[in-house]
Formats: C-alpha cells, sequence, structure tokens
C-alpha cells in the first residue's frame, strides 16, 4: 500500500523553532529569577516578538500568582515618561495660544510662590536639573492626598528646604509633581483625567489606572523581602496615603504588556511622534543622558528606566532598543532592596536575548 509522504511547510518549521526558542527562553527566566531570590513578572521582547514570564506569587497568602489576570503592578519611576509625554503633547496643542509654552518656559507662571520658581524652567524639571534637593516625598505622611494637596505639600516643602544651583542634576520626585501640577493649571483638567484622555483610550489599554482607580476586582501585588534566605518574608503593600503623595511620578499600576505598548506609542503616533519623542529625550537643559522620563544610552540606541519605593520591596525597570524590538519590561515584587541587584537579574536575561547590546547599570 502506498504511502503519502509527509509534508512540513516553511511556517510550521518557523512555528516550531519559535515554540522552542519560547520554551528556552521561559526556562532561562525562571532559572534566573530563582537563582537570584525575586519574584515577579517580565515581558521579554526578542526580534520583535513578546513574551511575558512570570515567576511566584503576586500575593503568597491568597496564592495569587504573579502573572495572574487579576493583578496589576506600580510601575514606580516609569511613570515619569507618560507625565512628560503629556507636558509635550500640551507644548504643541497650545502653540498659538494665551497658553502657549516650551521647554523654556519658567515655571513661576504656575508656581509664583516656589522658590526660585521664575529662574526655573519647565525643561529643568523634565530633566531634574531644577535644584530642587527637597526629600521626603516617599515617606508615607498617614494622609491620604488630593493631586492638588499633593502638589501643595511638594511646594511647602520645597520651600523649607535647601537648594542647589540651578542646572545641576539631583533626581527627585518633586519635578514631575511639579509637572502634574501644571498638566492641571494647562487643562483645567486633573491628570487622572488627562491620563485616561491622551494615554489610556488612544492605546485602548485596559489594566492600567492609578492607584485609586484599581478596580475592586484587580489586586496591586504584595511585596517580599529576600536577601537569599527564605523567600515570602516581610510582607508589605503600598498604602494609598504613599501612592496618594506621588501623583505623576509613582502612582500609576499597569502590566509588563500594557507598559511595553505605552513604550511603543512613544514614537508611532498614537502619543507621540518620533520628532516629539526626540524633543521630549533631547531637551536642551539635560546634562547627563536623562530627559523626559528616559535614559538614552549608545547613541540613542538604548533606552532605560529604573523604579522602587523606598523600603517597599519593589523594583521596576525597563531597558529597550529604541525600535521596540527587543529587551524587557519587568516588574519585581520580592527584592533585597538594592537596585544594582535588581538589575543584575534583568541584565542575565537582556544578555540571553540579545549579548552585547544593553548597558548592565
Amino acid at each position: 500500500m502506498a504511502t503519502t509522504p509527509l509534508v512540513t511547510s516553511a511556517n510550521q518549521v518557523k512555528a516550531a523553532t519559535t515554540t522552542n526558542k519560547q520554551t528556552e527562553m521561559y526556562n532561562f527566566v525562571r532559572n534566573t529569577f530563582k537563582k537570584h531570590h525575586v519574584r515577579g513578572i517580565v515581558m521579554v521582547v526578542k526580534d520583535g516578538v513578546p513574551q511575558t514570564i512570570s515567576y511566584g506569587y503576586a500575593w503568597y497568602g491568597k496564592r495569587i500568582g504573579n502573572g495572574s489576570s487579576k493583578v496589576v503592578y506600580p510601575t514606580a519611576s516609569l511613570q515619569k515618561v507618560v507625565t512628560a509625554a503629556m507636558v509635550v503633547q500640551l507644548i504643541n496643542e497650545t502653540k498659538g495660544t494665551n497658553k502657549e509654552f516650551t521647554q523654556n518656559t519658567k515655571i513661576s507662571r504656575w508656581y509664583p510662590n516656589l522658590k526660585n520658581a521664575d529662574s526655573i524652567t519647565v525643561g529643568n524639571l523634565l530633566t531634574h536639573t531644577s535644584g530642587i534637593m527637597a526629600t521626603g516625598t516617599e515617606i508615607d505622611r498617614g494622609y491620604n492626598y488630593s493631586e492638588d494637596n499633593a502638589i501643595k505639600w511638594v511646594i511647602n516643602n520645597i520651600n523649607a528646604s535647601s537648594s542647589d544651583e540651578i542646572g545641576n542634576y539631583h533626581y527627585n520626585n518633586s519635578n514631575y509633581i511639579l509637572l502634574t501640577g501644571i498638566i492641571k493649571q494647562i487643562t483645567g483638567k486633573s491628570y487622572e483625567e488627562n491620563l485616561q484622555t491622551r494615554i489610556i483610550n488612544k492605546l485602548n489599554l485596559q489594566n492600567t489606572y492609578l492607584y485609586q482607580n484599581i478596580p475592586k476586582t484587580m489586586t496591586d501585588p504584595i511585596s517580599y523581602y529576600s536577601n537569599g534566605g527564605k523567600n515570602y518574608q516581610n510582607a508589605t503593600y503600598l498604602k494609598k496615603s504613599l501612592v496618594s503623595q506621588i501623583p505623576g511620578a509613582g502612582n500609576l499600576f499597569s502590566t509588563p504588556e500594557e507598559y511595553y505598548k505605552i513604550q511603543v506609542g512613544l514614537a508611532d503616533g498614537s502619543i507621540l511622534s518620533k520628532d516629539d519623542y526626540y524633543y521630549m529625550t533631547h531637551l536642551k537643559s539635560k546634562v547627563i543622558n536623562y530627559s523626559g522620563g528616559l535614559y538614552l544610552y549608545n547613541k540613542d540606541n538604548i533606552k532605560n528606566a529604573y523604579g522602587s519605593f523606598m523600603g517597599q520591596h519593589f523594583g521596576t525597570w525597563m531597558q529597550l532598543t529604541a525600535d521596540n524590538q527587543n529587551g524587557i519590561v519587568m516588574f519585581l515584587n520580592q527584592t533585597d532592596d538594592n537596585e544594582n541587584d535588581e538589575k543584575d537579574v534583568g541584565y542575565e536575561i537582556l544578555q540571553h536575548i540579545k549579548p552585547n547590546t544593553f548597558v548592565k547599570r
């Protein structure tokens, strides 16, 4: 009896190869997390193909795993680029109106009672070169702030604190909290409303929220500490009072998949055009490679942002190639509270994705 020869199409071979590569990446990432005693979730992008890999529990007590559809993660300072993008949108939209402003506009227009405001520009806030050195934005004051009250506290705190010379780089949440207030004053709408219309709706994001808007059917993760010993120790969580203190600088929650969509939207016309993205990341006031919420490396071919909350065991790190074809979006909820240790985890994965392409720190 004649037999029919087995015919394997090129597409079948490609699909099988892709599956094998993704299985290998899945095992590598989980083993890397295990080796470093971290827990969390990471979107790995390799040659334009995204793959989400999770490890451990987002909430150990309820056995809710990282990667559960119920969980949205704090983006921490990875939110700053979103705030910066909305400012650039407004720079474009206000051209030719009585609200027109640029990166060179002094912020005394919006904050006449703020120390040094007549010398600090919008660009200084966007590049952390305002000279503002005030501390305390991440120390929980035990009070649930509105956007307005959070901004008022920051103004008073800056006025009562010492400052450095304008033009010197000092990473400080206060800069982006002030930008949140500028967005509100220009539009007459809250940061929350602007985020919804300018980012979430434009990208059709379904699982990206400010903290106060996380649905009851969803949860943010519990965080845990591990220094190489036992897992799921020293459990803590982000309290509403703490998160409410840092609007525009650390109150956004999302998933790796949706945060990746935001990164793509920064230059494909969804949020900003390529020219606008360049403007945001090459502000005249920048003195290091930070501008508009991102660090750029390797002749602008790599973009990078890190975030955490002081003593809260969370670590967030995004590093992608400029074309968004390779890299990671990593949200950790068990760490040893050491930024470099967290980045070591991500860098091992990045080296596995595309060796000698990314930066270690």
